[in-house]
């Protein structure tokens, strides 16, 4: 019995040791797999947003032509159209060349009167020859085409703007800039400074920029366009600023996946569980939105969110609060989302969707795009240019 009984003591004795070293290679096997997801994430993280070596031959091109060409055939035609507030007026705001040659494409073949269409391009000084170039060189039929740089909006400085202050701040310079390595951001998405230029953040800004007009469709460039848009110039928005499709399908589109209600003055101001609502594809009443003066509201919101309290990134919570109540919502098949990260899109949704969007990080123009939504974009692209196919630009 005693014998048996010792034996029965060294078996336990090695189980006991042999669950605690068990245990500590699962802890270890658990910090190895976040450490792994979080480098996985950042990996993903930059290859969405850093610029494809093929698109910077392409701009680089584009700018090497633009300064060497004659200056006699750097001025757009219809320039008598840009202020006309009887046609069809777009604003984007873009730095990439070939995604905003693809949107004003994609809505001229599909305009019923494309000569009623103007597009006003807003870019910064880095694509700012590359961008007049594309067009001078590939110009709309019939439409206008205006393509400035931030920069010529002298009145856009830090005195005025609450986002060009705070970018200059100190606070918002170690946020973004001076994160210790020895700490990594759990979600490095926060701390791209994208979400904080100015570029971004223009949408805020449109009566300013577009003085003599009354309505303008924003659109983002990471859209198609697949029919006509001009019905949405004849949508009675009903006193609202903003016309677009609401998000209220799925729960994480909703108010309290963008704010911080646990921060009072967005607990007391907003319900949790109103519906968001879509950039990317938005009609602006200019003429409503002067009259309630919705740019003052947008920059008080912005201050109270100097140090990220009230939401963390980008320009859809800053829209969301901006706009509250002042939205009217447009018909879901004026706009189709989720081709920048949903891998199960109904074929015949984005068929019969006037507008798909390609919001997330997977966009067409990049290898890590998915390739099932990638022709609906490269069918616009003119794969025979002359720059397009030295810079090996493919579909």
């Amino acid at each position: 019995m005693e014998s048996i009984l010792t034996k029965i003591k060294q078996v336990h004795d090695n189980c006991a040791a042999a669950i605690d070293k068990l245990q500590t290679n699962l802890h270890w096997t658990e910090n190895q797999l976040e450490a792994n997801k979080q480098e996985a994430t950042y990996a993903a993280q930059v290859a969405a947003k850093a610029l494809p070596k093929r698109l910077h031959c392409l701009a680089l091109r584009l700018t090497n032509e633009y300064y060497t060409s004659s200056s006699n055939n750097k001025h757009f035609p219809y320039q008598d159209k840009l202020e006309d507030p009887k046609l069809h007026h777009y604003a984007l705001f873009s730095d990439n060349v070939l995604a905003a040659a693809v949107v004003v494409n994609s809505t001229l073949i599909h305009a019923k009167k494309p000569a009623d269409h103007v597009f006003h391009i807003v870019t910064d000084k880095l694509n700012y020859a590359a961008m007049r170039m594309w067009f001078l060189a590939n110009p709309p039929v019939k439409a206008a085409i205006q393509v400035q740089k931030i920069e010529e909006f002298t009145w856009l400085n830090s005195s005025y703007s609450p986002v060009l202050k705070q970018l200059a701040s100190q606070f918002m310079i170690n946020y973004y800039f001076r994160t210790p390595q020895n700490k990594p951001d759990r979600n490095p998405k926060f701390r791209n400074p994208k979400y904080l230029s100015i570029l971004n953040h223009l949408r805020f800004y449109l009566p300013e920029i577009f003085p003599k007009l009354n309505k303008v469709l924003f659109v983002d460039d990471d859209i198609v366009v697949q029919q006509d848009l001009s019905p949405l110039w004849s949508v009675d928005l009903k006193g609202r600023v903003n016309a677009a499709v609401k998000t209220c399908g799925e729960v994480f589109h909703r108010f309290d996946r963008y704010l911080n209600f646990s921060n009072p003055l967005i607990a007391k101001k907003f319900d949790r569980h109103a519906c968001g609502w879509a950039y990317g594809m938005n009609m602006f009443d200019l003429s409503e939105w002067r009259r309630q003066n919705i740019t003052a509201v947008y920059h008080y919101w912005q201050e109270q969110n100097e140090h990220r309290l009230l939401w963390k990134l980008g320009t859809l919570p800053a829209g969301l609060v901006t706009f509250w109540n002042n939205t009217f919502p447009l018909d879901r098949s004026w706009h189709l989302l989720g081709l920048g990260y949903k891998r199960n899109v109904n074929p015949m949704d984005i068929e019969q969707a006037a507008v798909i969007h390609y919001n997330g990080n997977l966009k067409p123009w990049l290898e890590v795009g998915l390739p099932k939504y990638r022709s609906y974009w490269s069918k616009y692209v003119n794969f025979d240019h002359a720059f397009i196919r030295e810079c090996h630009i493919h579909p």
